[in-house]
């Protein structure tokens, strides 16, 4: 196979030989075009003179005449060369062409018998030409990798692929009108940061050669939002690349797209409704309805419902927050789970635990509430139990897609608990950031935070099994040479 596409490669480095020996430059410059194919073909007019410019996906040669289909990132429209219009010379230049070439054409517009739109070519211009053949059969598993791999040929053969980054767009676009239509500010923070902070990741570290100091590519956006809440800015919102050193899998990629938004004099039961309506409107919008489906599952937008992380803590471990560690450990060990080394922390076992209890994918969005403290160094606790956050997670066919609550805004309690987070933590970059406590002590108003994952979310509402379907140039393992 290998072989024979090399082969493939020659024969239009030949034709591309052919077109340079005519005088033609085979990689044209400015092409003008009277629209669109998808604008043309709805206010389709026979008669008419038209000019576009696209690729050509196939071709069918009858004796004196061909037809080509030409494809621009609108649409798709058939082409129709007659040797007695293009003469015997433009007519033979056909034969320099291949698929996978884009043209620019201008003709006059009619419909063929069949009622297919077409246009009657009479000028042909090369714009650029393809030497590597497009595949002819793109789909199945077998090739899931390389169309990963080569994203740029998955989008010009599977055009599923393309409406689903059509999708993304779209959904990114409503949620900035959706904020922007409530007076939210859409600010940038950091991406390298000298502490990395606001979320339990592992970051990728960096040297800056010029100030000589070791920088981390940002987990999370949080802290340097907060401070804009503290100097004055009462809603922000930040569409962000996030970077986290570890695993890959089909919910996970090391770069990753999240939305955080923060609300002055607001909560977690206010970012709940936020939530709510930006969800629902996104699925309104972009999908055109309320009653989606997810890899063969309903998910009603109607109903959200609310589930008690402390309550499943006790019906699947016996688990209370009132207990200690050594009690955790205990029941934990008696359920079978395996926790391991001495000087575990409090803090450790609970996150451990709560890698364990999720919630069972519905048929609607779920929100866990009653989480525990331990697991919300950011978090308020709630007014009738300290030993509880005032926190929500987002569920939405199984996946978490969502994280909110009442942002913690006293200083010396943060304090507190960023001591008690990185106590036993031996990690270099596991150090309390006293700049964002130091923001605090000047005064930050009662605030809801909301962090929504954009991929997860385009997965759910484009119906796309893994994170690498909705992100254009995911993260992969490198290409070993008989890949290649």
């Amino acid at each position: 196979m290998h072989l024979e596409e090399n082969e493939l490669i020659r024969q239009r480095k030949a034709k591309l030989d052919n077109i340079s020996k005519l005088g033609i430059y085979a990689y044209g410059r400015n092409y003008k075009i009277t629209s669109d194919i998808k604008t043309l073909k709805d206010g389709f007019s026979e008669g008419s003179t038209a000019a576009v410019a696209g690729r050509i996906m196939a071709m069918r040669t009858h004796g004196k005449s061909s037809f080509f289909d030409v494809k621009d990132s609108t649409g798709k429209i058939q082409a129709y060369f007659k040797e007695d219009i293009l003469g015997s010379e433009g007519f033979a230049f056909l034969n320099n062409l291949d698929i996978g070439d884009f043209i620019g054409i201008k003709g006059d517009t009619f419909k063929t018998r069949t009622g297919e739109p077409t246009i009657i070519v009479k000028e042909i211009t090369i714009l650029s030409k393809s030497l590597r053949p497009l595949p002819e059969k793109w789909h199945g598993l077998k090739d899931v990798e390389t169309r990963y791999r080569q994203r740029y040929v998955d989008l010009i053969v599977n055009d599923e692929v393309k409406s689903v980054f059509a999708a993304r767009s779209k959904i990114v676009s409503y949620i900035r009108r959706f904020l922007d239509g409530r007076n939210f500010l859409e600010v940038e923070t950091p991406m390298m940061q000298p502490i990395p902070g606001g979320a339990a990741g592992k970051p990728f570290k960096t040297h800056h050669e010029a100030l000589d100091i070791d920088l981390y590519l940002r987990i999370a956006p949080e802290l340097y939002l907060k401070r804009l809440l503290v100097g004055g800015f009462d809603k922000v919102y930040e569409i962000n690349r996030n970077f986290r050193n570890e695993g890959i899998s089909i919910k996970h990629n090391p770069e990753f797209t999240m939305l955080e938004v923060y609300e002055a004099y607001s909560d977690c039961q206010g970012m709940m409704r936020l939530t709510e309506e930006l969800v629902t409107g996104l699925a309104r919008d972009v999908i055109g309805k309320t009653q989606i489906e997810y890899q063969g599952k309903a998910i009603d937008l109607s109903k959200w419902e609310r589930v008690s992380f402390a309550d499943l803590m006790q019906e699947q471990f016996g688990i209370t927050p009132s207990d200690s560690k050594e009690e955790w450990i205990k029941k934990l060990k008696s359920k079978g789970v395996e926790i391991e080394g001495k000087d575990i922390s409090r803090t450790q076992v609970v996150n451990i635990v709560g890698e364990l209890v999720e919630p069972k994918a519905g048929n609607h969005p779920v929100f866990v509430v009653d989480i525990f403290k331990e697991m919300c160094p950011l978090a308020k606790c709630k007014a009738d139990n300290p030993l509880l956050t005032d926190r929500f997670e987002l569920y939405m066919g199984g996946m978490e897609i969502a994280n909110a609550y009442s942002e913690l805004n006293d200083p010396i309690e943060q304090k507190e608990r960023f001591d008690e987070e990185v106590k036993g933590d031996k990690r270099e970059n596991r150090v309390v950031d006293d700049d964002f406590v130091r923001a605090l002590e000047y005064g930050m108003p009662p605030a809801g935070g909301l962090g929504i994952g954009i991929d997860r979310l385009v997965m759910i509402l484009t119906n796309s099994p893994s994170i690498r379907d909705v992100i254009l140039f995911p993260q992969l393992r490198p290409q070993t040479k008989t890949e290649e």
